[in-house]
């Protein structure tokens, strides 16, 4: 079933804190559009399906990664894509989008985003794995 915009912008500005919408929906946007980089096939089609229409549009038409970045590089590059961002601004950020993305898919769905990403995401996402 997919999540209405409001509900998700809402659920990420009250995970990141933020003190507007605008800013919660910059973090998802960038945030989406790096992880859809790293994503493909059916599990990328399932998760977007599962988010409102524009941000299903974003993760199904990232530029591709040539290579997966680990989760430290991933921090990197989304501090790079928000202006004023730092590394660490940018974990929270990650991390309150992956946060609720990760609500929304599932375990299931989770399970087989987490086998096509590097090790390390799923603390990101705040769902660590055993290890």
């Amino acid at each position: 079933m997919r999540m209405h915009w409001d509900a998700l912008i809402a659920a990420v500005q009250d995970r990141g804190e933020y003190p507007s919408q605008e800013e919660a929906e910059r973090a998802a946007r960038v945030v989406l559009a790096l992880l859809g980089a790293h994503l493909v096939g059916e599990v990328r089609a399932e998760l977007a399906a599962r988010l409102p229409e524009t941000l299903g549009l974003v993760l199904l038409n990232p530029l591709q990664a040539h290579e997966p970045l680990p989760p430290e590089r991933f921090i990197r590059a989304t501090a790079a894509w928000i202006e004023g961002a730092t590394e660490k601004t940018a974990t929270w950020d990650v991390s309150a989008v992956l946060s609720v993305v990760a609500d929304i898919a599932g375990e299931d769905l989770m399970n087989r985003i987490l086998l096509q990403l590097p090790p390390g995401y799923d603390l990101l996402f705040g769902h660590p794995q055993p290890g």
